[in-house]
C-alpha cells in the first residue's frame, strides 16, 4: 500500500488516484462524507471579565446536551454542530447555536478569541460542573487535575476542532483498486485515516500560516513565566511575526511529564498503545500529590495522562464513543471513524470564529491529505514536523522563513505554493462533483496570502490594534460586542426556539436518568474506569 512507502510521494500516484475515485461508480461519495465543528468560548462580563455565574440553565445539561456544554471552566461554553455532509449547512447550524445562546445568557458575551482575557487569580476560575452522577464528578475531578498540573489559567485557552470523515464508499472503491490488499474494510479504513494524520503532521504548519490568530496575548497570562514577548503596550505582549501563540509552547505545550510522549502514527494498534501506557503509567510528582486531599478527590489517578484526552494533539484520529466508553477503547475495537483538527485558532473577525472560506480550503486540503502518498513518520521526521509547526506559530510571518523538510532546507512560501498546486486539483474535483466553483475560489482566494503576510489573520490582528491603538483585551473585547449585537439582532424563529428549548430540557431530564441510575459509590467507579483491557493488555 501507498501509505506504507518511506520514499518521497509520487503526484503522479496521487492524481492517478484522484481520478480513479473521482470517475467510479461512487464518485458522489467523494463530496458525501460529514463535516462538524467544535467552538470554545469564554463567557465574558459586558466589561470583559470572566463571568462566575453557572451555565446557564436555559442552555441545558453540561453532561447530556448534545450541542452545548462546557470544556474546562464554567465559563468556557463549547457548542457544537451536528455533523453535515455540506459544510455550508455545519456553519449555519453554529450560527443557529450562537444564536440561541445570546438569546439565553443575558447581557454576557461570548469571548471571540482563542487567547483569554484578564483573568482573575487562579483559584477564583470556576471549574465545569456536571452534576453528581459519577461520571459527572468524573468529569470534574478530571478537570481539578488539570488545574493542579498545568494551571487554570491554561486550560482558559479558547480554539476550533474541524471534525472531518470521508464516505464510507470512497474507502471501499478504494481498497477495490488494490487487488492485493488482504484487509478488513474496518482496519483499510482506520490505515488510509492514519495515512491522512501523516501528512496533515507534515504539513499542518501551512494552517497556523493561513489561519492563525493569535499573535498577542494579555501580559497576566504569562505572568511567572519565562518568556521571549515583546511588550506592546502596558497590558499586552505579543510577537512581531508570530500567527498563533496559543499553538506556541506558551500555550498549549506539553508537560515534562508528557516530554517523553510521541504517538506512533503508523497504524492504529501502535497508536493506541503508546497512549494506553501514558493513562497506566506512574509518574513521580503526581504520585506526590495523590487522588485525594481532605477526603476529596483531585485527579483521577497519578499516571502521566489521566485520560488518554489529557495527550493534547493537533490531529486526533476518532471514533464516536457510547455514553461514558474510554476514547481508546473505542478506536481499538471499531476503529477510526473521522479526524478531528485541533489546531484552529477562533478567527476574531467573524462571528462565528471560521469562515466558509476556510472550511472550503480546509475540505480540500484533508482530502489531498488523505489521499497522497503517505510514508511512515520514524522519530526523526516527526521531530522534523514538530519544529517546522513550532517556528511557523512563532515566526510564521518572518520574511524569508525556511523550514526542514526530509532534513534539507525549503523556504517555507515555496513549499507553500507547492501544496496549493497540489491542492488545486483536489478542489477542481470537488467543484465538478458539486457543479459549483466554490472550493477553487476559496483556494484562489487565500493563495495570496502566501506572497503577502499582511493579509493573514495574525498580520491582521495586530495591524487593527495598531490602528485603534488597542490592548489585547480592547481589540477582543470590541469585536466580541460586535458579534454580539449581530447575533441578538437575528433571534431564532419561534419554531427553532422551541425546538432548541425542547432539547435542554430534555438534556436535564437525561441527566437526571443518569444520577438517579447510579449504584455504586464513586470510589469504586473510577477503579472501574481506569481498569479496562486493550487486546488483552491492561491499559
Amino acid at each position: 500500500m501507498s501509505n506504507k512507502k518511506t520514499a518521497q510521494p509520487n503526484a503522479g500516484a496521487f492524481l492517478r488516484r484522484l481520478a480513479a475515485l473521482a470517475s467510479g461508480p461512487h464518485a458522489d461519495a467523494l463530496r458525501q462524507g460529514l463535516r462538524g465543528i467544535e467552538k470554545e468560548s469564554l463567557r465574558v462580563t459586558p466589561e470583559g471579565k470572566l463571568a462566575m455565574t453557572l451555565h446557564p440553565r436555559a442552555f441545558g445539561s453540561a453532561l447530556t446536551h448534545p450541542y452545548i456544554t462546557t470544556d474546562y471552566s464554567e465559563a468556557l461554553v463549547e457548542l457544537i454542530t451536528p455533523a453535515e455532509k455540506d459544510v455550508a449547512i455545519t456553519l449555519d447550524k453554529l450560527d443557529a447555536l450562537h444564536r440561541f445562546a445570546f438569546a439565553h445568557m443575558g447581557d454576557e458575551l461570548l469571548w471571540n478569541d482563542s487567547m483569554p482575557n484578564s483573568l482573575p487569580p487562579e483559584e477564583d476560575i470556576p471549574l465545569g460542573y456536571y452534576g453528581t452522577s459519577n461520571i459527572g464528578t468524573l468529569k470534574r475531578v478530571y478537570r481539578r487535575g488539570l488545574a493542579l498540573r498545568y494551571s487554570r489559567t491554561m486550560q482558559c485557552i479558547a480554539g476550533i476542532h474541524y471534525n472531518y470523515s470521508l464516505h464510507e464508499n470512497v474507502w471501499r472503491a478504494w481498497q477495490a483498486l488494490d487487488p492485493s490488499s488482504t484487509l478488513s474494510a474496518k482496519d483499510f479504513q482506520s490505515e488510509r485515516y492514519f495515512a491522512l494524520v501523516r501528512n496533515f503532521r507534515r504539513t499542518s504548519w501551512l494552517l497556523m500560516y493561513l489561519f492563525g490568530a493569535s499573535p498577542a496575548l494579555n501580559k497576566r497570562f504569562v505572568e511567572g513565566k519565562a518568556h521571549t514577548l515583546e511588550t506592546l503596550d502596558a497590558d499586552t505582549f505579543y510577537l512581531p511575526h508570530a500567527t498563533s501563540l496559543r499553538m506556541s509552547d506558551l500555550g498549549y505545550t506539553n508537560n515534562p511529564a508528557q516530554a517523553a510522549l510521541l504517538p506512533n502514527y503508523d497504524e492504529v494498534n501502535a497508536y493506541v498503545d503508546v497512549l494506553a501506557k501514558a493513562v497506566s503509567q506512574p509518574y513521580a510528582p503526581y504520585q506526590a500529590i495523590g487522588t485525594q486531599r481532605d477526603g476529596e478527590w483531585v485527579q483521577i489517578n497519578t499516571n502521566v495522562l489521566q485520560i488518554e484526552n489529557e495527550f493534547y494533539l493537533t490531529i486526533r484520529p476518532k471514533r464516536i464513543t457510547h455514553f461514558g466508553e474510554r476514547p481508546l477503547r473505542a478506536l481499538s475495537e471499531r476503529g477510526v471513524q473521522y479526524i478531528e483538527v485541533r489546531c484552529l485558532d477562533i478567527d476574531p473577525f467573524v462571528p462565528t470564529g471560521i469562515s466558509l472560506e476556510t472550511s472550503r480550503f480546509l475540505d480540500a486540503y484533508l482530502l489531498y491529505c488523505a489521499l497522497e502518498d503517505s510514508p511512515f513518520l520514524p522519530k526523526d521526521a516527526s521531530v522534523e514536523a514538530n519544529a517546522n509547526f513550532g517556528v511557523v506559530v512563532k515566526e510564521g510571518r518572518k520574511l524569508g522563513l525556511m523550514l526542514k523538510r526530509d532534513g534539507a532546507d525549503i523556504a517555507m512560501r515555496d513549499w507553500a505554493e507547492e501544496l496549493f498546486d497540489a491542492i488545486a486539483p483536489v478542489a477542481a474535483t470537488l467543484d465538478r462533483l458539486n457543479g459549483t466553483d466554490d472550493y477553487t475560489r476559496a483556494l484562489e482566494a487565500l493563495r495570496p496570502r502566501l506572497a503577502d503576510a499582511s493579509l493573514t489573520p495574525s498580520a491582521r490582528v495586530l495591524q487593527t490594534m495598531r490602528d485603534n491603538m488597542q490592548s489585547f483585551d480592547a481589540f477582543a473585547l470590541d469585536l466580541s460586542r460586535r458579534h454580539a449585537e449581530y447575533f441578538r439582532a437575528r433571534p431564532l424563529s419561534a419554531e427553532e426556539e422551541r425546538e432548541m428549548s425542547l432539547l435542554a430540557a430534555q438534556s436535564l431530564v437525561e441527566q437526571e436518568k443518569v444520577e438517579r441510575g447510579d449504584t455504586e459509590p464513586f470510589d469504586v467507579f473510577a477503579a472501574a474506569y481506569q481498569d479496562y483491557k486493550l487486546d488483552g493488555a491492561n491499559a
